[in-house]
């Protein structure tokens, strides 16, 4: 029932930016914490940004002064601007959504995740 799509990835030079969209299909996500994970090759997946569902947000070390993550609620739809990027964010970047301390709906699941987005930085 619910879907998280996410869109905007590619190859971008050193430097540059780059912003993804997670587009989710259901208003419930409101009240979830969306976040955006990562995985590079031979790397554990690692968390990125998180934006509570009251619009608390945390980085990694590694992305803090570069990267932004936002949140639409009318448009079910969350942003991870990235700027300033380096070849070392190059990844697979993946949104992801999860309830904490909440109670939902039984049709609704506690976790849901995007298929992910290759981010590529050159040079």
């Amino acid at each position: 029932q619910v879907q998280l799509v996410e869109s905007g990835g590619g190859l971008v030079q050193s430097g540059g930016p780059l912003r993804l969209s997670c587009a989710g299909s259901d208003s419930i996500l409101n009240i979830y914490d969306m976040a955006w994970y990562r995985q590079a090759p031979g790397k554990q997946r690692e968390l990125v940004a998180r934006i509570t569902s009251v619009g608390n947000t945390n980085y990694a070390d590694s992305v803090k002064g570069r990267f932004t993550i936002s949140r639409d609620n009318a448009k079910n739809t969350v942003y991870l601007q990235m700027n300033s990027l380096k070849p070392e964010d190059t990844a697979v970047y993946y949104c992801k959504a999860d309830v904490v301390a909440q109670v939902i709906p039984s049709q609704y699941e506690y976790t849901y995740w995007g298929q992910g987005t290759q981010v590529t930085v050159s040079s």
